[in-house]
């Protein structure tokens, strides 16, 4: 079966974000967050790459690194829910590790990438800011090879997509 960008987003939105917040602290489930999340894995992997091509180190589909695992566990506002998190999921406390299920556990890809962004005390961006967006985006994610190109269709469709509105 050949995976389909629309769908695994559809997929993502409808099943793997709801079990995520369920996952976190209440305080995290914002809407911007979500859409900002879809708009990440959009740009990252087009929610049709659990690992990085060819061959790179990313894994799931907000493409982290090992780096990027310790950073969620090693930071103040993010490693007590990271831990909660991997208890509630059977994960050891182990940066190794948890990179390797990121390719296979959406649900834990997402409430890392959820706590990344929890760690950068900037305010999440409004609808209708798509620079804030990417300067989130660049800040935390710090891609290798931005592509601001393709940035502001992908807010855009991560507000879409999870059809909220911030309020």
């Amino acid at each position: 079966m050949t995976l389909s960008p629309l769908n695994t987003q559809a997929y993502v939105v409808r099943h793997v974000l709801p079990v995520a917040a369920e996952l976190l602290p209440a305080v995290m489930d914002m809407p911007p967050a979500w859409a900002l999340l879809v708009a990440i894995g959009r740009q990252e992997s087009r929610f049709l790459y659990r690992r990085q091509l060819p061959k790179g180190p990313a894994r799931g589909f907000w493409q982290f690194e090992v780096a990027g695992v310790d950073g969620v566990l090693e930071h103040p506002r993010s490693r007590q829910s990271a831990l909660d998190v991997l208890t509630t999921l059977g994960y050891p406390e182990d940066a190794g590790a948890v990179h390797l299920a990121l390719e296979h556990n959406d649900v834990l890809a997402a409430c890392f990438a959820r706590l990344y962004l929890w760690t950068d005390p900037r305010a999440l961006p409004l609808p209708t800011d798509p620079t804030q967006g990417w300067l989130l985006y660049l800040a935390t994610w710090r891609p290798g090879k931005p592509k601001p190109e393709t940035w502001s269709s992908h807010f855009a469709a991560g507000w879409a997509a999870t059809g909220k509105s911030y309020t």
